[in-house]
């Protein structure tokens, strides 16, 4: 029996990734742990392993599709059956409930008794309808239902509210855009919904609400009327109709101002709504059937608008000025950025305008540090790690940390409050061909060197071979760069928001060094550190990176 695998959870608030590799192919043999799969998130570049073992039946995705957490992703034959008792059991329930013979024969009796358009009318009303889920905005695949506002038996009508949701953005009622009697609730509050999920189904309005039915439609053929004629009376009155509009009583069909062709696809009361919210209808991007405009297009129109808005007042959103047509000046090459480096571009971007920068400089004389970083390295090595400059200056950070607790902390502005943390997770930056990535030394403050240098080592493999996850870049309290190893004499990184703080580290230089009365040559290591003002003062700034230094010069000071 063939068993499906399915695209596991890839971390908070990530519902889908882009494939760009398929590791197997039908007939492929695999071993749990496996890599199946090579995706990219907002967030990074990682390899899938299998869970299961067995011969592949059937790929279902291919380089290039864009999938989704929980989508099956192959089948295998021999692998780990998961207990479908349950399945079966609910299987068999769910013919039982949607099938109504009674009352299928009655609408049936009831249709016959009309004349042939009301039987019309009752053979598409009795049909099964599914109410899935919309559009909810631009790179948003799913929500978490708060409350589910219908039930079996009710009646519903267009407009009317299903449930409420909440997304990373906003929290909002979906709106039904079909009107009928709910047959099934396909979901539950608590759960997370995707867009396109059926979240109700329903059996169409009856036909005895045929007066309804034509309101409905003359208000559509109204709309219609009014996009396509061009012309408005010339003393500024509505345009000839057939006189249907003449007897709907007031507020069915409000009045429009002159309409221009090729108006948005929108029903009178949207129309209203965007009016009163002063938006203009014609720049909603609807997610109905052909474009459509429903209510809860406007909502999340205005409600990205507002999000806009706040952010340019922290200096985040300011709109890019035109770019030259480069392509005068000789040959160019537009190349998208890969989701990493976009991600990496609108995070430092968001930390540089929200963070008041400073960066202190100083340099640690690590002469005799060197000297026993080499005499030790050896048997670290064997142990599968390496003892770096970087893996001592995480044992380092971590005890000036507890020395100056300030810059263990994040800043919440809204609250006007400071969060200090009590746990001490240092970021170490890895380049890879991906671009940046940080995976994180969890709980720094509990292990000796050897393990801190054994496990960056091992985080630093897997970032360069995409075998990182996403739990093991999260979390971090404070960062190290270190571009030692390929130049420079010092820079200003740029601060890891929410963090306060991040230490650069240069090449270290021999430089003569005036000590004891004379210029010896000692190895000085350049230190940059930048730090967010609002929280963090200059000369606190300088005492903790003087702090530093020292504790290289002199270990014994982080004993004592």
């Amino acid at each position: 029996m063939a068993t499906e695998f399915k695209l596991p959870e890839l971390g908070e608030n990530i519902d889908s990734a882009d494939i760009i590799n398929v590791l197997i192919k039908p007939g492929d043999n695999v071993d749990i742990d496996q890599g199946v799969i090579e995706i990219e998130t907002d967030k990074a570049t990682i390899e899938v392993p299998s869970t299961l073992k067995g011969t592949i039946k059937d790929v279902k995705v291919k380089t290039g599709d864009k999938v989704t957490v929980g989508q099956v992703i192959f089948t295998i034959e021999d692998g780990k059956q998961p207990d479908k008792t349950k399945e079966k059991k609910s299987a068999e329930k769910v013919p039982a409930e949607a099938e109504k013979p009674d009352e299928e024969k009655e609408v049936k009796v009831r249709a016959a008794e009309k004349p042939k358009k009301e039987v019309k009318q009752k053979e598409a009303g009795k049909k099964i309808v599914e109410f899935k889920l919309p559009e909810l905005g631009e790179n948003i695949e799913s929500a978490d239902i708060l409350k589910v506002l219908v039930s079996k038996g009710d009646s519903i009508e267009p407009d009317q509210g299903i449930m409420e949701i909440e997304t990373d953005k906003a929290t909002i009622e979906v709106p039904s855009d079909i009107s009928g009697k709910i047959v099934e609730v396909m979901v539950k509050e608590g759960e997370k919904a995707k867009v396109g999920q059926t979240i109700v189904r329903v059996e169409s309005v009856e036909a005895g609400e045929e007066k309804e039915e034509e309101i409905k439609e003359e208000v559509e053929e109204a709309v219609e009327i009014q996009e396509k004629e061009p012309e408005v009376s010339p003393a500024g009155g509505k345009p000839e109709t057939d006189g249907k509009r003449e007897e709907f009583k007031p507020g069915e069909i409000e009045e429009q101002p002159p309409i221009m062709t090729n108006a948005a696809p929108a029903a009178p009361s949207v129309r209203r709504i965007a009016r009163e919210l002063g938006v203009d209808i014609n720049k909603v991007k609807g997610s109905g059937a052909n474009s459509r405009i429903s209510m809860d297009d406007v909502k999340v129109f205005v409600k990205n608008i507002n999000q806009e808005i706040e952010s340019r007042g922290i200096g985040v959103g300011i709109k890019q000025e035109a770019l030259p047509d480069f392509s005068k000046y000789g040959d160019i090459d537009r190349k998208a950025m890969s989701k990493i480096r976009a991600k990496t571009a609108q995070h430092l971007s968001y930390a540089w305008a929200v963070t008041p920068h400073v960066t202190q400089f100083d340099k640690a004389d690590i002469t005799n540090l060197e000297k026993m970083r080499k005499e030790f390295n050896p048997e670290i090595e064997k142990a599968g790690g390496k003892l770096t400059v970087t893996s001592i200056l995480v044992k380092v950070i971590t005890a000036a940390m507890k020395t100056f607790p300030q810059f263990n902390s994040s800043i919440d502005m809204e609250k006007n409050e400071i969060i200090y943390k009590k746990y001490f997770n240092i970021g170490i930056a890895v380049d890879t061909e991906n671009g940046l990535l940080v995976p994180v030394i969890k709980n720094a403050d509990r292990k000796t060197l050897k393990e801190i240098s054994i496990e960056m080592n091992q985080l630093a493999e897997k970032a360069r071979n995409k075998k990182i996850s996403l739990d093991e870049m999260q979390g971090g309290c404070m960062t190290i760069t270190n571009l030692g190893g390929i130049g420079g004499t010092s820079f200003t990184p740029i601060v890891n928001s929410p963090e306060v703080a991040i230490l650069g580290v240069s090449r270290g230089e021999l430089m003569p060094v005036y000590k004891d009365n004379r210029l010896v040559p000692r190895l000085m290591l350049p230190l940059s550190l930048s730090y967010d003002h609002r929280i963090i003062d200059g000369a606190d700034a300088a005492r903790f990176l003087r702090w530093v230094c020292e504790a290289l010069e002199q270990p014994l000071k982080m004993i004592i």
